[in-house]
């Protein structure tokens, strides 16, 4: 076993855990936790503020055996400190329960067939037999056999470091674990990209959030804090007093307020949802009765139940004939505080029901899973980027060229840069500057309270022991879209849908970065949330950091291109079997490529194509698809008639703004190109109308409307056989003949 410089005196119990890494300010490697410790707690050494607590501590006491444990202590150990080039760096301190499982995995199985863990005994056969139980399980991919095998592997290149030796011999002859494991790579991202009928509305409702509901959340906050420091003027002035005194002052205060109410129309203040299920139920129409909201009572009159529960108002001798009566005589009122509820500008109504306590908490959490969605998903950023945000990470400058303001978002970025990061800055758009800005406010309270700068910490002060909102995200953003879908939908249109089987969309962190970079690279001229266009969004990342090669997400967005050119030419493919026409120039082309392609695959046009197999034939001409609003460009720059009237001869991709769809040869024209297509007629004809148009204006309109009725009329849907080609189609035959 070998150990730094610094500490070869020590007893190898002794050894602080993690010997050379940074560590957070205000922790010392003194206080670290030592290897012979029944647990480690590697928190000290994780700078992502996304880190699970849980994924940074491993307790030893849930390995049975001794000899288990021992084992265990010296592979972390060595997997922590030591580093070998051209195998492995040293493990990241974020890693260690990960490490941990996999080689638990291991240290069981060859225990279990030993008798006893000794890695000098472990020979050939038993790491086979180890690779035969893992592939066995056929709910086990081959990707994740590879990575448990790796443990197997790290025994034998970290041998010199371990006690005993480790192994003896090279595992399968050196061959990699994922070969062992029967792994093929797939270029593929398994991540799921989020349907844009789903990505679309919960952006909407998110900005809608951040730019409206924001303010009637804070205004609520305000009026709470209000009402409590005046409970608390109250309660310290009247403490001294006699308890009949202080119960006929609150009784007073009380009537005041219930006819303050009155004479706004407004009745008695109950929750929205009742606290810990007090609800009752009526037992004549089985009806969920109202309960009061005494909390909110008891700040309008001084009276702190939580100091003093015997001054409750609803005790005896309190102030229960009073709210009685007052429910008699004004009915009651859900929610019940001051604060206006700003009108939905879509439904013309309130957005939600007046904020009691318990709702301002809730609505306060879906604010921060709103924010949440609009950062991370229109920057491109990854989560532990996002998450690394802190208060005072906004600013605005010019571009460097000195024409344009650019919102710049200062941050952490880990991939690749070790266990601390590197601070990065990332260039975002208006909608990004305006949630962080409401993130800083949102998140005063909670970060004044704990020491804290962060943008993200846990904004309950009594429910939580964490500080940092970390993984909690991903099950906050998920009760955000179950909380949208409570208030603003219903069971037959949801306000965000389902996904397709039928149930709801698991949101996760990582979907965010790729449906981004899927609709940037494939729909740049796509609008989302109807308002923001995917290519502001990629200009202004691409201009920041997010696009230099550093972040990846360039590469990303790259990737995602590809991935999304081949599904479109799948849909090209199967809308031709389905018996779609495409027009433009390119459209016979691409036709008879399609066609042939589909006799290649199978002679009975009913059967299903072998899609891994058509993918891998249509790969070729995938690469040239660049889809377009008027047409869908198949690139060849050779013909491109973009190109020959760029000004740039160094032009490598069809230039949108130059496309002449129905001259160009490389452009198709399919069936989702028609409603541009129809609006550009309408609005023609509609000019048409007019009587004072000039001769030459009428006859310039007049040649458009012609030019894209003979588009249309080769666009037929599927299963149909346009006039336009039928009849071209018979000429053709007559000629034959």
């Amino acid at each position: 076993m070998t150990a730094p410089a610094y500490v070869p005196a020590l007893a190898f119990d002794d050894r602080p855990v993690l010997t050379i890494v940074p560590l957070k300010p205000g922790h010392s490697r003194e206080a670290l936790s030592r290897v012979g410790d029944p647990s480690w707690d590697l928190g000290p050494a994780v700078f992502r503020e996304n880190a699970r607590r849980c994924h940074v501590t491993v307790h030893f006491d849930v390995l049975e055996h001794a000899d288990v444990q021992a084992t265990m202590r010296a592979y972390l150990y060595a997997r922590l400190n030591v580093d070998l080039p051209g195998y492995r760096p040293k493990l990241l301190p974020a890693c260690i329960r990960q490490a941990f499982n996999r080689a638990r995995r291991f240290f069981g199985f060859a225990r279990g067939r030993l008798g006893v863990l000794d890695l000098s005994r472990i020979d050939p056969a038993l790491i086979d037999a180890y690779a035969r139980h893992l592939r066995d399980d056929p709910a086990r991919r081959p990707v994740i056999v590879g990575h448990l095998l790796e443990v197997i592997i790290d025994l034998y290149h970290y041998r010199d470091h371990l006690p005993g030796g480790g192994l003896s011999f090279e595992p399968w002859e050196g061959r990699a674990p994922a070969r062992v494991a029967g792994y093929r790579h797939v270029r593929e991202n398994r991540t799921p990209r989020m349907p844009e009928g789903i990505i679309t509305p919960l952006l909407a409702w998110s900005l809608r959030y951040v730019t409206v509901f924001a303010q009637d959340i804070f205004a609520a906050r305000r009026e709470l804090d209000r009402l409590e420091a005046q409970r608390d003027r109250w309660f310290a002035a009247e403490r001294g007093l006699a308890h009949a005194e202080r119960r006929q002052r609150q009784r007073m205060r009380l009537q005041r307020y219930f006819r303050s109410r009155a004479r706004q129309g407004r009745g008695v203040p109950v929750w929205v949802s009742p606290p810990n299920g007090s609800a009752s139920i009526d037992p004549a129409s089985g009806t969920t009765m109202p309960v009061v909201n005494v909390q909110l009572l008891h700040l309008h009159v001084g009276v702190d139940a939580a100091a003093e529960p015997a001054m409750h108002l609803t005790l005896a001798g309190g102030a229960s004939d009073l709210i009685e009566a007052a429910i008699a005589d004004m009915g009651v009122e859900p929610g019940g505080m001051d604060t206006p509820i700003s009108i939905d500008p879509d439904r013309g109504l309130p957005w939600r029901p007046r904020f009691d306590a318990k709702s301002l908490i809730l609505e306060e959490r879906m604010l921060q899973a709103a924010a949440y969605v609009v950062c991370a998903y229109l920057t491109g950023m990854r989560d532990c980027e996002v998450q690394a945000m802190r208060r005072g990470c906004l600013t605005l400058k010019r571009s460097e060229d000195g024409v344009v303001s650019r919102h710049r978002v200062r941050s952490t970025a880990y991939k690749g840069k070790g266990s601390g990061g590197a601070p990065a800055e990332w260039v975002t758009i208006a909608p990004v500057a305006d949630a962080i800005s409401v993130l800083e406010l949102l998140c005063k309270r909670a970060a004044d309270a704990r020491g804290l700068d962060t943008l993200w910490p846990v904004l309950s002060l009594t429910r939580s022991r964490k500080s940092h909102v970390s993984a909690e995200i991903v099950r906050q953003i998920n009760a955000y879209r179950d909380h949208l879908n409570t208030l603003f939908g219903s069971d037959e249109a949801p306000a965000i849908p389902p996904g397709p089987d039928g149930k709801p969309w698991r949101i996760t962190t990582r979907q965010f970065r790729r449906t981004i970079a899927w609709h940037i690279a494939n729909r740049p001229f796509g609008t989302v949330a109807g308002m923001i266009q995917y290519k502001h969004a990629s200009v202004a990342a691409f201009e920041g950091y997010a696009g230099s090669s550093a972040s990846g997400f360039r590469a990303e967005v790259e990737t995602q291109r590809g991935l999304g050119q081949l599904d479109d030419l799948l849909d090209y493919f199967d809308r031709r079997r389905g018996g779609a026409s495409l027009s433009g120039p390119a459209g016979r082309r691409i036709e008879r490529v399609l066609d042939e392609t589909a006799t290649q695959l199978s002679p009975l046009p009913a059967m299903i194509a072998d899609r891994s197999r058509l993918r891998t034939m249509l790969a070729s001409l995938a690469r040239t698809l660049h889809v377009g609003t008027l047409a869908d460009c198949f690139f060849d720059p050779a013909t491109a008639l973009c190109l020959k009237r760029a000004t740039d001869s160094s032009a490598n991709r069809p230039l949108t703004a130059l496309c002449e769809p129905t001259r160009c040869p490389n452009a198709c024209i399919a069936e989702r190109h028609r409603p541009i297509w129809e609006r550009s007629a309408t609005e023609a004809r509609m000019l048409l109308r007019e009587k004072r148009l000039p001769g030459l204006q009428r006859a310039a309109l007049q040649h458009e409307v012609d030019r894209i009725e003979g588009v249309l009329a080769q666009i037929a849907p599927e299963g149909a056989t346009p006039p336009f080609r039928a009849a071209v189609e018979g000429e053709e035959g007559l000629e034959m003949g």
